[in-house]
């Protein structure tokens, strides 16, 4: 029998760091779907302040996983 994988689109963001923001954009979804096998970064945004300071970072992530 062959599998079958989903993708889903989520936005997640960290005044930190991208690594931070992937990072808990994806254990945020750890805790409802389960076999993830894979992310992809497809978009990095800031928010900066007036003065131009990276205030926080935004990237939009494509979450693959095994559908059971």
């Amino acid at each position: 029998m062959s599998n079958v994988a989903k993708i889903i689109e989520i936005s997640s963001s960290s005044p930190k760091s991208v690594e931070d923001a992937v990072k808990g954009g994806l254990e945020k979804v750890a805790r409802t779907v389960g076999n993830i096998r894979g992310a992809w970064v497809s978009e990095v945004k800031v928010r900066t302040s007036p003065d131009g300071e990276i205030k926080e970072w935004r990237v939009c992530l494509r979450v693959s996983f095994v559908v059971e």
